[in-house]
């Protein structure tokens, strides 16, 4: 991890400093995500099937597990992870139930009434990473919003074995069907259903790089899935000024390097020695993680950028759009104005990513690799849908109908211009 001092960047410098690595693909990934695609839309299970045995070491002979499988796996749950899990799904629970959508109901003019309204979306398929980090996480993350949508269809496919922790998670959201089915095939399978995996109308979920490009593949395909939001490695920046504890800041910026060799960390700070200060913190800590090697890598593409002031750091960042931002600051919420493009802020020196990545109550699936500027957050809205509903009566068409000839007229649609009249006319008719 290296400092820089921001000032002392060229423009160009400054561009470069913020971009991400780069994910490299020649095209051979692509293409073998779309060989797979094709199989399993012809060859369905039997595809999956071979898939999942070569790629996931599946064992069984099929793919979908029983209610005794699933009840033997709740069983073995531990009660101090089912005792964590229920207490972070009413967190979870709470904050999405409060994101509730009322009808909205507006008469814009004399017999003029406008609506809008949501609907669940028909079938979900919600898809948890497994292997090295079975993310149990995920799946309240994912599950709850459908729960309280009242999605009708919610299907949960895991590499396998999949987890006794997910297993559990997921019935505690009321998910019934469960796939012990993983990376591009899995997608392939909700995105186009086979025999034993039914389709749905939209893909939730993080993954690797495989389960990115079919998420990708299936999205663009109208014959495929709609799914949650683009997504590339994880990522979290932390602003701190002179009063941030420098071990804090090095636990965060690890927690998120621990994802993956991929994921990448950014520090801005307004104290000159704070950077030289985390990176010892981080050299010390780094020792103890499980996953040194994995942080390890992430760290050497990740940076300390020193800044004038606050106010620098928060254009910085908007620039940036990180996925998780972190304030660590003596003053947080007042930054908070300034700061417009991240997926999720967490505010103050005792609100580590960790809290929201688990049990706040906040959602962890969130738009990484600059998305952040043009994408939210995932949340209740992204499991329904919107429609307009409106009413006019014939008072209402009176006042609307000049204004309706002139535009369709003026666009050369006579057939729109028509509707109208034809209506009009037939009430003068009636007023003879």
């Amino acid at each position: 991890m290296r400092i820089v001092n921001w000032k002392e960047l060229s423009a160009e410098e400054q561009e470069l400093v913020l971009t991400r690595p780069a994910t490299s693909d020649d095209g051979s990934k692509a293409k073998l995500v779309a060989d797979i695609i094709a199989n399993i839309r012809a060859r369905k299970d039997e595809a999956l099937l071979e898939y999942s045995k070569k790629f996931d070491k599946l064992e069984a002979d099929h793919i979908k597990l029983t209610q005794e499988e699933i009840n033997q796996a709740i069983d073995r749950v531990s009660p101090e992870l089912k005792d964590a899990l229920n207490k972070a799904y009413k967190n979870i629970y709470t904050f999405h139930d409060a994101q509730k959508f009322e009808p909205v109901v507006v008469q814009t003019q004399n017999g003029v009434t406008c609506e809008l309204h949501t609907h669940p979306i028909d079938s979900v398929g919600l898809y948890v990473p497994g292997g090295s980090a079975p993310l149990v996480s995920t799946v309240l993350m994912l599950a709850i919003p459908a729960q309280i949508a009242k999605c009708p269809k919610v299907i949960l496919t895991s590499p396998p074995p999949v987890s006794d922790a997910i297993i559990y998670a997921a019935t505690l959201c009321g998910v019934k069907d469960i796939f012990t089915v993983g990376g591009a095939q899995a997608i392939a399978a909700m995105a186009y259903g086979t025999e034993t995996v039914p389709k749905v109308n939209k893909i939730f979920g993080p993954g690797n790089s495989f389960v990115t490009e079919a998420k990708k593949q299936v999205s663009s395909d109208f014959r495929g899935a709609a799914i949650d939001m683009p997504a590339g490695p994880s990522e979290v920046l932390v602003i701190a000024d002179e009063t941030a504890n420098p071990a804090f800041a090095a636990a965060d910026l690890l927690s998120q390097a621990e994802h993956g060799p991929d994921s990448q960390v950014v520090l801005l700070s307004t104290n000159p020695n704070y950077g030289k200060e985390v990176l010892a913190e981080v050299d010390k800590l780094l020792k103890t993680l499980s996953r040194e090697g994995i942080a390890q890598k992430a760290l050497e593409k990740s940076i300390a950028i020193i800044c004038d002031s606050l106010d620098e750091c928060a254009k910085i960042s908007n620039i940036y759009a990180p996925e998780h931002l972190i304030v660590e600051t003596k003053d947080p919420r007042a930054l908070l104005p300034k700061l417009r493009n991240a997926g999720s802020i967490f505010l103050g020196a005792y609100t580590p990513e960790s809290v929201g990545d688990y049990a706040s109550g906040t959602n962890h699936t969130l738009p990484t690799y600059g998305y952040a500027k043009t994408a939210s957050s995932l949340g209740l809205a992204d499991y329904v849908r919107r429609y307009t509903v409106q009413h006019v009566t014939k008072e209402g068409l009176g006042i609307l109908a000049n204004t309706v000839e002139q535009m369709a007229d003026a666009e050369g649609l006579t057939a729109h211009k028509l509707a109208v009249t034809i209506r009009m006319d037939a009430i003068k008719g009636e007023n003879k």
